[in-house]
């Protein structure tokens, strides 16, 4: 039987915590485009796809980066929130 000491694991665990929620933004891309439909692109519309088509279809290229500077502050927000639950839970983070 190995005995795994829980105080030491503990930090890591938090900065994988930090770390994966960092990916919760980042969808697949090239699953969800390839996926869609007429019948289903109403309910299947994720931020990188409409980003794609406003974008690049559309040639709105100004509102598309807006929409993806948007996506990124949403994501550096969940970042650091998640990074300060876990140093006050645990003591550790990323920063």
């Amino acid at each position: 039987m190995i005995h795994v000491d829980i105080p030491a694991i503990l930090p890591i665990a938090m900065i994988l915590l930090v770390l994966s929620v960092g990916n919760i933004m980042n969808i697949g891309f090239e699953k969800a485009y390839l996926l869609q439909t007429p019948l289903n692109q109403t309910s299947s519309e994720i931020i990188p796809t409409y980003v794609y088509k406003v974008g690049l279809q559309q040639a709105q290229y100004s509102f598309a980066a807006a929409i993806g500077l948007f996506n990124a502050v949403i994501n550096l927000f969940l970042l650091w929130y998640v990074n300060r639950v876990a140093k006050r839970l645990s003591g550790n983070g990323l920063w």
